[in-house]
């Protein structure tokens, strides 16, 4: 069974004051992270934004 990754918006405060959390596998909480990033937080759709959002993964708790 593959880790279970995290990425919780509070730690990254935005103007929008966002409070999501995703949590699941790598793959998915990336593309649902790099989505979110796009249509809630403004951010254009990029592979920087993809390997960006990638480094800022943590184990799930």
């Amino acid at each position: 069974m593959s880790e279970r990754k995290a990425i919780d918006c509070r730690d990254y405060p935005s103007e929008c004051d966002c409070t999501l959390r995703l949590e699941g596998k790598e793959e998915e909480v990336l593309e649902a992270a790099v989505n979110h990033a796009i249509t809630q937080h403004g951010h254009t759709e990029n592979p920087e934004l993809r390997e960006q959002i990638r480094t800022l993964l943590k184990p799930a708790n």
